[in-house]
Protein backbone atom coordinates (compact mmCIF):
# COMPACT_ATOMS: atom_id res chain seq x y z
CA UNK A 1 0.00 0.00 0.00
CA UNK A 2 1.42 3.35 -1.09
CA UNK A 3 1.57 6.22 1.15
CA UNK A 4 1.02 10.11 0.55
CA UNK A 5 3.10 13.05 2.04
CA UNK A 6 1.70 16.79 1.28
CA UNK A 7 4.30 19.31 0.79
CA UNK A 8 4.14 22.11 -0.61
CA UNK A 9 5.40 22.82 -5.31
CA UNK A 10 8.32 24.89 -4.22
CA UNK A 11 10.24 21.96 -1.81
CA UNK A 12 9.13 19.50 -3.46
CA UNK A 13 11.13 21.51 -7.19
CA UNK A 14 13.84 21.93 -4.63
CA UNK A 15 14.31 18.17 -3.62
CA UNK A 16 14.10 17.26 -7.52
CA UNK A 17 17.23 19.76 -8.19
CA UNK A 18 18.57 18.07 -4.94
CA UNK A 19 18.37 14.49 -5.82
CA UNK A 20 16.65 13.36 -2.61
CA UNK A 21 13.99 14.52 -0.62
CA UNK A 22 15.07 15.48 2.91
CA UNK A 23 12.31 18.50 4.15
CA UNK A 24 13.44 20.69 7.45
CA UNK A 25 10.63 18.44 9.22
CA UNK A 26 13.47 15.21 9.30
CA UNK A 27 15.67 17.33 10.96
CA UNK A 28 13.69 19.59 13.38
CA UNK A 29 11.65 16.48 14.37
CA UNK A 30 13.41 13.11 12.88
CA UNK A 31 11.14 12.04 10.79
CA UNK A 32 8.74 12.92 7.55
CA UNK A 33 4.87 12.80 8.06
CA UNK A 34 2.84 10.70 5.87
CA UNK A 35 -0.34 9.54 5.20
CA UNK A 36 -2.96 6.88 3.58
CA UNK A 37 -5.02 7.82 0.71
CA UNK A 38 -8.01 7.82 2.98
CA UNK A 39 -6.34 10.47 5.62
CA UNK A 40 -5.32 12.96 2.75
CA UNK A 41 -8.52 14.93 3.07
CA UNK A 42 -8.34 15.22 7.02
CA UNK A 43 -5.01 16.13 7.20
CA UNK A 44 -5.28 19.02 4.58
CA UNK A 45 -7.94 20.40 6.83
CA UNK A 46 -6.18 20.13 9.65
CA UNK A 47 -2.82 21.21 9.06
CA UNK A 48 -2.78 22.50 5.97
CA UNK A 49 -6.49 24.26 5.29
CA UNK A 50 -4.81 27.90 4.55
CA UNK A 51 -1.98 26.43 2.82
CA UNK A 52 -1.53 26.89 -0.94
CA UNK A 53 0.35 25.45 -4.05
CA UNK A 54 0.53 22.02 -2.42
CA UNK A 55 1.55 18.64 -3.91
CA UNK A 56 0.94 15.25 -2.70
CA UNK A 57 3.72 12.54 -3.31
CA UNK A 58 2.64 8.99 -3.96
CA UNK A 59 5.25 6.74 -2.03
CA UNK A 60 5.98 3.17 -2.35
CA UNK A 61 7.25 1.77 0.95
CA UNK A 62 8.93 -0.80 -0.80
CA UNK A 63 11.30 1.53 -2.50
CA UNK A 64 12.36 3.82 0.58
CA UNK A 65 15.90 3.59 1.30
CA UNK A 66 14.62 4.80 4.80
CA UNK A 67 12.48 2.91 7.31
CA UNK A 68 8.52 3.60 7.76
CA UNK A 69 6.90 3.29 11.19
CA UNK A 70 3.04 3.40 11.35
CA UNK A 71 1.61 5.20 14.22
CA UNK A 72 0.34 7.51 16.26
CA UNK A 73 2.70 10.33 18.34
CA UNK A 74 -0.80 12.11 19.63
CA UNK A 75 -2.24 9.77 21.87
CA UNK A 76 -4.87 8.62 19.22
CA UNK A 77 -5.76 5.05 17.69
CA UNK A 78 -5.38 6.07 14.09
CA UNK A 79 -2.17 5.21 12.77
CA UNK A 80 0.06 7.46 10.32
CA UNK A 81 2.94 6.32 8.49
CA UNK A 82 6.36 8.52 9.43
CA UNK A 83 9.59 7.81 7.58
CA UNK A 84 12.70 8.17 9.22
CA UNK A 85 15.56 9.44 7.01
CA UNK A 86 15.21 11.44 3.63
CA UNK A 87 13.03 10.14 0.49
CA UNK A 88 14.88 9.01 -2.50
CA UNK A 89 13.28 10.45 -4.85
CA UNK A 90 12.86 6.74 -6.79
CA UNK A 91 10.44 5.60 -4.34
CA UNK A 92 7.83 8.89 -5.52
CA UNK A 93 5.70 6.90 -7.73
CA UNK A 94 3.20 10.19 -8.87
CA UNK A 95 3.21 13.52 -8.26
CA UNK A 96 0.05 15.38 -7.76
CA UNK A 97 -1.41 19.30 -7.47
CA UNK A 98 -3.65 19.23 -4.67
CA UNK A 99 -7.38 20.43 -5.99
CA UNK A 100 -6.91 19.09 -9.11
Amino acid sequence: MNIIHITDNKTWDEAQEKGIYEPDALSDIGFIHCCLADQVQAVLAKWFKDSADLVALEIDPARLSSEVVYENLEGGRELFPHVYGPINLDAVLNCRKIGE
